[in-house]
């Protein structure tokens, strides 16, 4: 399967997810969370105070995340969530490690 994706040179999702973060919500980035699985979430990921890699995101894109969580079939999306958002309103939650992985919210 091949997946074509065109920008407009001036637009990302660092962009946008710091707008919303930022304009809309009064967010700094340190208190963003952001998932991501290509090579257009780099930038986001690197934006965000946590950046987190799916499993399934290719080798390049996991080398910009603060850490990984599983696959989209494992509900990595879901496990990131428990573990760094609703976890941490409960207690503090350790900043991860670079390259630390995750395979279960618990």
């Amino acid at each position: 399967m091949t997946v074509l994706e065109a920008f407009h040179p001036a637009v990302n999702k660092r962009l946008a997810v710091s707008y919303l973060a930022e304009e809309i919500m009064g967010l700094r980035p340190e208190n963003v969370m952001a998932v991501g699985d290509d090579f257009t979430d780099i930038e986001m990921l690197q934006y965000a105070g946590l950046g987190v890699a799916m499993g399934n995101a290719p080798v390049e894109v996991k080398a910009f995340a603060d850490c990984v969580t599983t696959t989209i079939e494992e509900d990595g999306v879901a496990r990131a969530v428990e573990r760094w958002i609703l976890r941490a309103r409960s207690k503090r939650v350790p900043t991860p490690a670079y390259g630390d992985r995750f395979g279960s919210a618990t």
